[in-house]
C-alpha cells in the first residue's frame, strides 16, 4: 500500500441509495476499485457486513490491505446512519483501522466539477431539506461554506442570489419550486449524480486520512442535524409536564 494513495473501505447508508465501495487515493486524484449498491431494506449491520466481505473477496483484498474505514456521518435516514456507524465502528475496532467520518452533503458536492456556487440538498421530509453550500478551491476540490442546516425550501432559496448548481434528491423533489424561485440562476446536476455514493465518500476520506482526521471510535456519533420524532415527542412531553407542574404550584 502507498501511504499517499490510501485504500479506503467506504460505507454510505445515509439514504435509500445504500452503497459500499473500496477506493484508492484522494479527492480529484483517486479511483474506485470496487463498488456495490445495496437494498434500502437492510435493517441489520450483519447483512451489511456480509456484503462488505463479499465485495472485498471480489477484488481479492484482505483487511491488511485497507488503510481506513470511511462512513457517512449524515445527515440522512436516522436508522440508516446508525446502522452504518455501528458497522463501521465494528470493522475499525476488529481490524484496528482508523475511522473517518464524511458528511453526506460533502459526498454529494464532491461529484460536482464547476466554478459556480454548489448547493448540496437532501430531502429531510416534513417540508424541509438538509443543505450546505460549497465552492471549489484552486485544485477544484469542493470546500464547504458555512454550516449544514435543516430548513424549508423557501428559506434555502432566500439564501441564493447568484448562479448555483444544485445536487441531491432535495433538488429533485423541489425542482419546480426552485425553478420558479431561482429562474436562470439555477442549474441542476445531471440526474445520475443526485444520490450519495460510497465512492465519492471514499475519495474524501482518502484526503482526510492523509491529514490524520480520524474519529474517536468510542464516542463517534452520526450527524443528525435535527432531532428525531421520538426525541421531539419526549421533549414535548417534558415541556408539558413542566408546564403542568408550574400551573399546580
Amino acid at each position: 500500500m502507498e501511504t499517499s494513495q490510501p485504500v479506503i473501505l467506504a460505507i454510505d447508508t445515509a439514504t435509500a441509495a445504500i452503497s459500499v465501495a473500496i477506493t484508492k487515493g484522494t479527492s480529484r486524484q483517486g479511483m474506485m476499485l470496487a463498488s456495490i449498491g445495496l437494498s434500502s431494506n437492510i435493517t441489520h449491520s450483519r447483512r451489511l457486513l456480509g456484503s462488505i466481505e463479499r465485495l472485498m473477496a471480489e477484488v481479492d483484498l484482505d483487511w491488511k490491505d485497507i488503510d481506513a474505514v470511511g462512513v457517512s456521518l449524515g445527515p440522512g435516514s436516522f436508522t440508516g446512519l446508525r446502522i452504518g456507524m455501528a458497522t463501521a465502528k465494528g470493522i475499525a475496532t476488529a481490524a484496528n483501522l482508523p475511522l473517518i467520518g464524511v458528511s453526506t452533503l460533502d459526498s454529494l458536492a464532491e461529484k460536482c466539477v464547476t466554478r459556480r456556487l454548489v448547493c448540496a440538498v437532501l430531502d429531510a421530509r416534513k417540508k424541509e431539506v438538509y443543505a450546505a453550500f460549497y465552492r471549489a478551491d484552486e485544485g477544484s476540490i469542493m470546500c464547504r461554506i458555512g454550516e449544514i442546516e435543516a430548513l424549508s425550501p423557501e428559506g434555502l432559496a432566500d439564501k441564493i442570489s447568484e448562479p448555483v448548481v444544485m445536487i441531491g434528491d432535495g433538488a429533485v423533489v423541489y425542482r419546480d419550486f426552485f425553478n420558479d424561485k431561482l429562474g436562470a440562476n439555477l442549474m441542476l446536476a445531471p440526474a445520475a449524480l443526485h444520490e450519495p455514493s460510497a465512492s465519492s465518500l471514499g475519495m474524501i476520506a482518502g484526503s482526510l486520512f492523509l491529514k490524520k482526521c480520524f474519529l474517536n471510535i468510542d464516542s463517534a456519533v452520526p450527524l443528525y442535524v435535527r432531532i428525531s420524532d421520538a426525541e421531539l415527542n419526549l421533549k414535548m412531553k417534558q415541556q408539558a409536564l413542566a408546564a403542568s407542574g408550574k400551573n399546580k404550584s
